[in-house]
């Protein structure tokens, strides 16, 4: 018999919106609708594909949109000053800019110029530090995806060794920083990690945070593992190889219907939560 558990993103997201919902109301009650700037700069498809999937969350759970669309040729400097007036605009709770920016733009500079207060997307490196430190308002929204999925599953963290394979600023560092702080072993590969296969098979959970299509296979696992596969590439696949994956796993993410659904929910909360911030 098949014991093994489909973490469902879309069962997730859905009991993370329905929760959202009657504080939405309260807020609007105070007359406070909840407000989401989304800035795209340049025309990359799959970054307005985001930006327009986000919106449209937003609209569905009644969170305010605003999209600002920025010509490919902005400078750092005109990016900076459209921040800086959202960051000034008391109607505004949360700010996030779609990565990637064109290259002419200094992105951490930018990232680093959102309010702590609006830095919903968990992008500044002063909300990595708190979220490092346990204290963080607004972790990234994909790390806190995960962890909101292993927490609506029951999965245990303490005392297991978690395996985070990738190490970006806005998801494998902060994954690996909140697995910490919930008392597992945490052990962070990347591309110049030997031996990769060998530490996977010692892992309790799996966190695939590598950006490379099916990069692990099923025989790199130990039997009964967790896996959370937070890759998302063409043709709709994960950074495991899943059926191999499957094979071999206790619990596993699908893709798509796993990690992003929630991280779309972490952001539509993250908003909330600094909605209400500013009643309090």
């Amino acid at each position: 018999m098949d014991n093994k558990i489909i973490l469902d993103g879309q069962k997730v997201s859905t009991h993370i919106r329905e929760e959202l919902k009657p504080r939405i109301e309260a807020l609007k009650a105070n007359g406070v609708t909840p407000s989401l700037v989304t800035i795209l700069v340049g025309d990359d498809p799959s970054s307005a594909t985001y930006v327009k999937m986000k919106g449209n969350a937003c609209e569905r759970l009644g969170i305010k949109s605003q999209k600002i669309h920025l010509p490919k040729e902005t400078t750092t400097e005109e990016l900076l000053h459209t921040i800086y007036e959202l960051n000034n605009d008391t109607t505004v709770h949360g700010i996030l800019l779609q990565h990637p920016v064109p290259s002419q733009i200094d992105e951490r500079k930018a990232f680093e110029a959102i309010a702590l207060e609006k830095d919903v997307d968990g992008v500044t490196s002063w909300g990595y530090g708190q979220t490092a430190l346990g204290f963080g308002l607004y972790p990234s929204c994909t790390p806190a995806a995960i962890l909101n999925i292993i927490d609506y599953y029951n999965i245990q963290l303490q005392g297991k060794h978690a395996v985070v394979v990738g190490r970006s600023p806005i998801l494998g560092k902060p994954v690996s920083a909140l697995l910490l702080n919930r008392n597992a072993t945490v052990t962070t590969c990347h591309s110049y990690t030997n031996n990769l296969p060998e530490l996977l098979r010692q892992a309790d959970i799996v966190v695939a945070a590598v950006g490379k299509p099916e990069f692990i296979k099923g025989d790199w696992l130990k039997e009964g593992a967790v896996v959370l596969d937070a890759g998302y590439n063409p043709g709709n696949v994960g950074d495991v190889e899943y059926n191999s994956c499957y094979e071999k796993a206790a619990a596993i993410t699908p893709v798509p219907g796993g990690v992003g659904p929630v991280t779309i929910s972490m952001l539509l909360k993250h908003t909330v939560d600094a909605a209400e911030r500013t009643l309090s």
